[in-house]
């Protein structure tokens, strides 16, 4: 890899760690629908210009319904049960759940029609990474809160399953146009939070949580995202799933002075264990698909396969 792709690589770390301290951080000040809605709106206001003058989003609106599918598969659900979520639980232990997305991803594909393509390590992988989620919640289930636990779940499976909307209907499009699109309709739709119950005197602190969540974790995060896949391939790119959760913890513990428990440290090395274990054989196959395209909406498909906020967390 380049020093470019590095670079670019080191960023992405970094960015897509930092969405679940500053969510903690905003949602103690703002509700979660009403943080979807700034975030989202923002976002779009720095995307939309972009795609617009590419001239990417006629062809993605051309498809509106599985661009409303994706939508509220990718951000709408998972995007306000997070900011619910961290109401009650930790930054960190949110970090972690959400690195079971590969797991969930990996699920997904062994029972797709390539089923007969795992192997029994594979298969040994998905049981490990699950027993990791177990571990990270069942060695700490006295301070728990369960259905923040299931919400995070739940975030997890959406961030899984948004991508494979994505992989069926987009992906001869531009991954910059169908976010720039679905990030404008979600802000539509959340609209409402925004206007019956608008964010006042909130201070300054949650005001710079939004704005970094809106300009630097989205925006910011998806122009960088498609340069790391132009510059290092999709394969490569999907490593920083598995530091993600890493530099949510710490953020966590230095910033919030959150603790690192005894499920964090025994659950998050099997997850990432498991998940590397489980996505191992899927690896040759995107190198294969992606050396057999020339679109680069192609890479962005193969590669969101792996990264949910393209989450966009």
């Amino acid at each position: 890899m380049t020093k470019r792709g590095w670079s670019l690589f080191l960023a992405m770390c970094v960015i897509w760690g930092l969405p679940y301290l500053f969510i903690r951080i905003a949602v103690e000040h703002v509700s979660p629908a009403g943080l979807v809605f700034l975030r989202t709106a923002l976002a779009a206001l720095v995307l939309l210009p972009l795609a617009l003058a590419r001239r990417e989003v006629a062809p993605v609106l051309a498809r509106w319904q599985p661009l409303a599918l994706f939508a509220f598969i990718e951000i709408m659900v998972p995007w306000v049960l997070l900011g619910h979520a961290e109401q009650r639980i930790s930054s960190s232990l949110a970090g972690l759940l959400v690195a079971a997305v590969p797991l969930f991803g990996a699920l997904a594909f062994l029972i797709s029609a390539h089923a007969e393509r795992f192997t029994t390590a594979q298969i040994g992988g998905l049981v490990l990474g699950f027993a990791g989620v177990a571990c990270l919640v069942g060695l700490d289930l006295d301070h728990v809160d369960l259905l923040a636990v299931a919400e995070m779940l739940g975030v997890a499976i959406c961030y899984a399953a948004g991508p494979l909307v994505l992989a069926r209907c987009f992906a001869d499009v531009s991954g910059l146009g169908v976010m720039a699109c679905a990030l404008t309709l979600t802000a539509l739709v959340y609209a409402p939070f925004g206007v019956l119950d608008p964010p006042t005197d909130l201070p300054a602190k949650a005001w710079g949580s939004v704005a970094v969540l809106a300009l630097v974790c989205t925006a910011l995060a998806f122009v960088v995202f498609l340069e790391l896949i132009k510059e290092a391939g999709p394969t490569r790119s999907t490593i920083i799933t598995y530091v993600n959760p890493a530099v949510a913890i710490v953020l966590g513990v230095l910033l919030l002075d959150e603790k690192v428990t005894t499920g964090m440290m025994v659950g998050f090395p099997l997850i990432l264990v498991g998940c590397v274990v489980a996505a191992g054989g899927r690896a040759a196959e995107a190198d294969a698909t992606t050396a057999a395209s020339t679109e680069p909406a192609a890479d962005v498909v193969l590669e969101v396969e792996a990264e949910p906020e393209a989450d966009p967390v």
